[in-house]
């Protein structure tokens, strides 16, 4: 346990360890990582130092170990949103939640989005959130930024609804 702590602990410290040749971006599979040693340390001291009966013991272990499944999945280039039953609007601020330098064009997301037609997109969707101070929707550059209030959007409506089928008991 000491050396998986120093071992998390390097990897926050050193951002871009062992990453020769930087054309491939491996944050996304170091954060992985630290989030999975750091789960298998703290399932580690509850095994040891428990004072809970067995069976909550391992519920505790069994929950931490759940595979965490992603809400947007990238493939071929695009993005997708996972989350079922999200709006146009939604899926909008919840893309560029997800997106690390929060600016993105506004073709990308009506693509992602797989909205009708991309003049409607801005119409319908970009200029309404940009109204509501959602976003920052540039449209001499056609880039979109996701605004504090947006985010704050994101946090309290989106991510607080549980996916279909999900009643908060865990994996069946």
């Amino acid at each position: 346990m000491p050396r998986a702590l120093v071992f998390v602990y390097t990897m926050r410290s050193k951002r871009g360890i062992g990453h020769v040749g930087g054309d491939v971006d491996a944050n996304t599979i170091d954060i992985e990582t630290m989030v999975r040693t750091a789960d298998w340390i703290i399932c580690e001291l509850i095994r040891v130092y428990h004072s809970l009966s067995l069976e909550e013991a391992q519920d505790l272990v069994d929950s931490i170990s759940v595979r965490q499944l992603p809400d947007i999945w990238e493939v071929s280039g695009k993005k997708r949103v996972l989350r079922p039953g999200l709006t146009a609007k939604q899926q909008t601020l919840f893309l560029l939640y997800h997106e690390p330098t929060s600016v993105v064009l506004a073709e990308d997301l009506y693509s992602w989005v797989e909205y009708d037609q991309l003049r409607t997109y801005r119409r319908d969707v970009l200029v309404p959130l940009h109204d509501a101070r959602l976003v920052e929707f540039d449209r001499e550059n056609d880039a979109v930024h996701l605004s504090p209030t947006g985010a704050r959007e994101v946090e309290t409506k989106i991510l607080k609804v549980p996916l279909s089928g999900d009643n908060g008991s865990g994996p069946e």
